[in-house]
């Protein structure tokens, strides 16, 4: 699976309970997390790993944090290589969490078997915020962070990419997009 979306809307986190609950059901789980690195020095924070310390000490699951190196795409270009080696080292359900999003971080969806848009519910102009080329390429738009307060934005958020997804040209003849 391969997860994007904007900074701030709760990939790692996402990722962590998705992982778990995989885990608790006997999957062997491995995420590989992208952060960018910085023009100036060529360094990264590679701080996914942190946000997920419950899975980072699970012994069903495996967190590769890479920087992208200047990869453009939100992916590095040995993303596909390591999905590979995950899956050949057993690990039955690899997640790839790519770089905060803007318009064309979604050069993983062509490496995965679905490709998920993790959007949150109070973020602006959504529509405008998130282009059409990320939004053509989503598998699954999924609103997180759609509790409490958040949950009337949510539903708002979720009719308007409801109505978006309609106008777009379908990827498959076997599988209408989700929001």
């Amino acid at each position: 699976l391969g997860l994007s979306g904007p900074p701030g809307a709760g990939k790692s986190t996402f990722i962590e309970c998705f992982g778990k609950m995989l885990t608790e059901r006997n999957h062997k789980v491995a995420v590989l997390a992208v952060d960018p690195s910085s023009s100036t020095s060529g360094g990264s924070l590679l701080g996914d790993k942190t946000r997920m310390t419950e899975l980072s000490r699970d012994m069903n699951a495996y967190i590769r944090p890479s920087p992208t190196s200047g990869t453009l795409g939100g992916v590095t270009r040995t993303t596909n290589e390591a999905i590979l080696l995950c899956e050949g080292g057993g690990y039955d359900v690899v997640l790839v969490e790519t770089v905060g999003v803007g318009q064309s971080e979604f050069a993983v969806a062509d490496m995965v078997d679905m490709f998920i848009l993790l959007l949150p519910p109070a973020g602006g102009d959504e529509l405008q915020g998130i282009k059409r080329g990320i939004i053509e390429m989503a598998d699954l738009v999924a609103i997180n962070k759609a509790d409490g307060d958040l949950v009337v934005p949510a539903r708002r958020i979720q009719a308007e990419y409801v109505s978006a997804m309609k106008l777009l040209r379908k990827r498959s003849k076997v599988w209408r997009p989700k929001v």
